[in-house]
């Protein structure tokens, strides 16, 4: 005889609160272990058409890490250093920036920008601001990520948990489909499936897309003479999974960055513009629809707020399990949407078959 449903729900509240509770008391020492999963999981499709070519499990996962270890270590060696430097000159150049604006306002309209106005003292003041904060963060951010523990942890336990789950990944969903409630089981299985749908196309999927806009947007603003091109071209791709956003940040700091760079050179002025077009279309047309598909269903304004909520409740954790939870969340709404239509309390007495007249 099934539990009753007060006590099946009694018992998915506890086990929801546990979890909340772990991440909540763990933190950042689940970071490499969240890091190791998201990496097996967007990696498994890879290790599944190998399989299907012929190759052991073992081999598959044995090839791609080797390919995934190779990538990291370019990527250490050439990008990473780069990209912080300019993160940092750009933090440090902001001052001048500001003053470059203060000097262009002054010419264009004086009356603006006289040494008692509000806006000329707002410029100052910002300024002033970003560069005492934004050189704390980064500061702070490169300590962080430079500290002997931290690195030893993320860069020898994180890859050690990839490996691990990448070569065991279709068994543990074997043994976690196993453990369902077998009265619930095809219902868990129904949802599990939309779910890793939704996650497939928007992690596997926009992260591809992610990877490469923030590779186009870098090497084509480096090309054009772009002083700070692969910083800005790292955050347009970062945060290209929430639509139009990538696109509208990096094109305005692009743009930005390339009026006290490029005054005069119109044309120069004129490719960033269209550098951020192209991308704009290529990701419209051509990458998204391929990658990503129709079946995300996640809207950019419920992203957002999970981004915020969960970085706010559980720090970069918290931000890095963010989309993957308001993914199951949408789709477990979406379920009991559904359900509820089908319901006596959606469709009352009008939603009941009528007798056929005699």
């Amino acid at each position: 005889m099934a539990l009753p449903v007060q006590t099946q729900a009694k018992y998915w509240i506890i086990a929801t609160a546990v979890l909340v509770a772990l991440l909540w008391f763990l933190g950042d020492v689940i970071l490499p272990f969240v890091l190791g999963g998201a990496i097996a999981y967007f990696l498994d499709p890879i290790a599944d058409k190998l399989e299907a070519a012929g190759l052991s499990r073992a081999l598959s996962t044995a090839l791609i890490s080797v390919g995934a270890l190779l990538i990291f270590i370019i990527a250490i060696l050439l990008i990473v250093p780069t990209l912080i430097s300019q993160a940092v000159s750009l933090v440090n150049t902001a001052p001048e920036l500001f003053t470059k604006l203060q000097t262009f306002l002054t010419e264009r309209f004086p009356s603006l920008m006289d040494q008692d106005s509000t806006i000329r003292q707002s410029l100052d003041a910002l300024g002033t601001k970003i560069q005492e904060r934004g050189g704390e963060l980064v500061g702070t951010v490169v300590n962080s990520a430079m500290g002997i523990i931290n690195v030893v942890i993320l860069m020898v336990v994180t890859p050690v948990v990839a490996f691990y789950m990448l070569l065991d990944w279709d068994r543990m969903v074997e043994q976690i489909d196993h453990m369902l409630p077998r009265d619930h089981a095809p219902v868990v299985r129904q949802i599990a499936s939309q779910i890793d749908t939704t996650l497939a196309s928007f992690i596997r999927g926009q992260g591809t897309v992610c990877l490469i806009l923030g590779s186009y947007y870098a090497i084509a603003l480096m090309l054009i003479g772009l002083q700070f091109g692969l910083i800005v071209g790292f955050i347009a791709g970062l945060i290209t999974f929430i639509p139009y956003i990538g696109a509208l940040v990096g094109g305005i700091l692009a743009i930005g960055l390339g009026l006290f760079q490029f005054w005069g050179e119109w044309w120069a002025l004129g490719g960033v513009a269209v550098i951020f077009a192209l991308g704009q279309f290529l990701e419209g047309n051509i990458l998204t629809p391929k990658l990503v598909g129709k079946s995300v269903g996640l809207h950019p304004v419920w992203l957002l707020f999970a981004l915020s909520a969960f970085g706010a409740l559980f720090g970069f954790v918290g931000m890095l399990v963010a989309v993957p939870v308001a993914a199951v969340l949408g789709v477990v709404a979406r379920f009991f949407v559904v359900q509820y239509k089908e319901g006596r309390l959606y469709q009352g007495l009008a939603g009941q078959a009528q007798p056929d007249d005699e």
